[in-house]
């Protein structure tokens, strides 16, 4: 009998494992490349507005008063005139020529408002003061007592 002659074919066996080598090179080169960026790379600079420091001090402070039940006032030295969120800042114009005729333009406005007015209301104020051109608009702050 002849001899019967097995020949086994040799094929490619699946390889059920992830190749880590090519993706350890790929991170240590982005780690190489951030550490030589990082250095290169400028921190922006915030300017924050400081408290006291300003060129020069306003010649009249407008005091707006938003009281418990939403009415605003205009308080100018101990002059008090009701107003409306329509003409705040017309008044706050009148007011400001008649009492100050040699400077329009060097005055702050500050916004005092109860505790129990909501946040938009205040904002509010603020966005029409802001939108009529008024630079220096401020929050009265009083501590509780």
């Amino acid at each position: 009998m002849p001899a019967v002659v097995h020949r086994s074919r040799k094929g490619r066996r699946t390889i059920n494992e992830i190749n880590m080598v090519p993706f350890i090179d790929v991170m240590l080169v982005l780690l190489i490349i951030f550490m030589v960026t990082a250095p290169l790379i400028n921190p922006s600079v915030i300017e924050l507005p400081s408290v006291g420091k300003a060129a020069r001090q306003p010649d009249q402070v407008i005091q707006v008063v938003l009281s418990k039940n939403n009415t605003l006032e205009i308080k100018i030295k101990e002059q008090t005139t009701p107003v409306t969120l329509d003409n705040l800042v017309q008044t706050i114009a009148t007011t400001n020529t008649n009492n100050n005729n040699t400077s329009t333009t060097n005055f702050a406005v500050v916004i005092s408002a109860d505790k129990t007015i909501s946040y938009e209301n205040v904002v509010k104020v603020m966005d029409v003061l802001q939108r009529a051109g008024i630079q220096r608009v401020g929050l009265s702050v009083q501590l509780a007592q």
